[in-house]
């Protein structure tokens, strides 16, 4: 392994091992929920990420859903959410995760502090500031993407006030044809050659949770590389998309939703439904094989995000018994739905891939509606059982 391959490796192990990195979810759950096709008997294991996804498959009224998260930081912020649903209190709930920031979160904090974990108490505890509104602003500016964010929006409103007005411009456009006209005067201008250099650098791209692995995918199957599949995926979000309901891109754009364009778990009509089925998550830190390990199921759906990609290239022996693991805990009829930055997920162990009937027609044509719309591609297929 090259020096630098060693470096990016070392830096991703870093930031990933010490910090939150994803303050909103990064994944359209609305695909997820026709993808998934959840019933009220459905015992749902899935990737925590930021835990806004989770509450929405509860409008689906699954029988649970287990989180599970290597890193702390992302079910402790999970368990935050929770905390708030279960108080009773849509209001705070908006101010904290709608609007992003709480003039006084010390004070609210107490109310929420005994119904945390252990862990989580502790990560909450040394983040008196976390939705502060000096500094930064704003929730959806901190964390590892949130600096992105910031640095982004930053250097637009300093360096090209004219980008960060079309920008939006861009996101109150009413039609696709509106899209299309501003974001064909946008993108000479955004994608600058220094631009372009910064999208490519390790540092970047970890804090965003892009690990080597994914990285080399792109490369490898993408005509034009990294700045291509960027450039191609943000124009097609864009221009092909409505972007009056993308909440995942207008967060971090502007440090907090709208009233109506917003994640399902912060609306109001839906507030006490969540409130009432928040008990229904739980939380759990370590891996996926771990968990796995400790529970027999049987369960009905898996939500594993994008961590196969990085498996695949680092730890295939751990890759094989994750699989192994998923199908001899799988319902009759499960299904499993994973993301991956390759065009093809072509790297699954062959006893797993045998194993799969894919949703093909429905993948294809949800890929095509994700509001993310980041991935290479999506996988969901039924799973025969051990």
């Amino acid at each position: 392994m090259s020096l630098k391959n060693r470096a990016y490796d070392a830096w991703f192990a870093k930031v990933h091992g010490s910090r939150l990195i994803y303050n909103s979810c990064w994944e359209d759950p609305r695909a997820d929920r026709e993808l998934l096709a959840l019933a009220p008997r459905h015992r749902v294991v899935m990737i925590t990420s930021a835990g806004c996804n989770a509450l929405d498959y509860l409008l689906d009224d699954p029988a649970s859903v287990d989180c599970v998260d290597m890193n702390p930081r992302q079910n402790a912020l999970l368990e935050l959410k929770l905390a708030v649903l279960r108080c009773g209190d849509h209001g705070l709930l908006w101010q904290l995760f709608g609007e992003g920031w709480h003039e006084d979160f010390a004070t609210v904090y107490p109310r929420l502090r005994p119904q945390l974990s252990a862990t989580s108490k502790t990560y909450w505890d040394a983040q008196p500031k976390a939705f502060s509104k000096r500094g930064r602003g704003s929730f959806y500016f901190r964390g590892a993407a949130g600096d992105v964010a910031w640095l982004a929006r930053l250097g637009m409103r300093l360096l090209r006030p004219q980008l960060a007005r079309g920008a939006e411009r861009l996101m109150e456009a009413r039609t696709l044809d509106e899209q299309r006209q501003i974001y064909s005067e946008l993108e000479p201008k955004l994608w600058t050659p220094l631009l372009r250099w910064l999208v490519r650098q390790p540092a970047m791209l970890s804090l965003v949770g892009v690990p080597r692995a994914q990285l080399a995918l792109i490369q490898r199957q993408y005509a034009g590389g990294l700045n291509a599949f960027i450039e191609d995926k943000l124009r097609y979000v864009t221009t092909e998309l409505p972007v009056r309901d993308n909440y995942f891109w207008r967060v971090y754009l502007h440090g907090a939703y709208s009233r109506d364009c917003c994640p399902n778990y912060l609306r109001e009509e839906h507030f006490d439904t969540l409130r009432d089925r928040a008990e229904r998550v739980r939380v759990h830190t370590g891996t996926l094989s771990a968990f796995l390990q400790a529970n027999e199921g049987p369960f009905d759906r898996y939500i594993l995000l994008d961590h196969q990609d990085w498996m695949a290239a680092h730890l295939p022996a751990a890759l094989e018994e994750e699989w192994q693991l998923v199908i001899a805990r799988s319902a009759p009829e499960a299904r499993v739905l994973m993301r991956s930055a390759s065009l093809d997920i072509d790297f699954l162990p062959e006893f797993a891939q045998a194993r799969m009937q894919p949703l093909a027609d429905t993948c294809a044509h949800w890929h095509q509606r994700d509001r993310v719309g980041t991935y290479g591609s999506v996988l969901c297929a039924r799973l025969s059982p051990a």
